[in-house]
């Protein structure tokens, strides 16, 4: 696997893991830190969800070449 693919499937891996962080602070099952502006906030899910989807599809396009 070349350099840049593996760069490449971090990257997705982060992204993934950053939208489940922003989906739990916007649904308030992680409130850390406690003073983040994101807790509660509905915005926040439909963010990291998207995030997260975006991710997986990087994921499953690097898979696929």
């Amino acid at each position: 696997m070349s350099p840049s693919r593996i760069a490449l499937s971090v990257l997705a891996a982060l992204c993934i893991l950053i939208g489940f962080i922003w989906m739990g602070q916007g649904s308030g099952h992680f409130p850390y830190p406690a003073s983040s502006f994101m807790i509660d906030q509905t915005p926040w899910i439909v963010y990291g969800a998207g995030l997260a989807l975006a991710g997986v599809v990087g994921l499953v396009l690097l898979r696929r070449r």
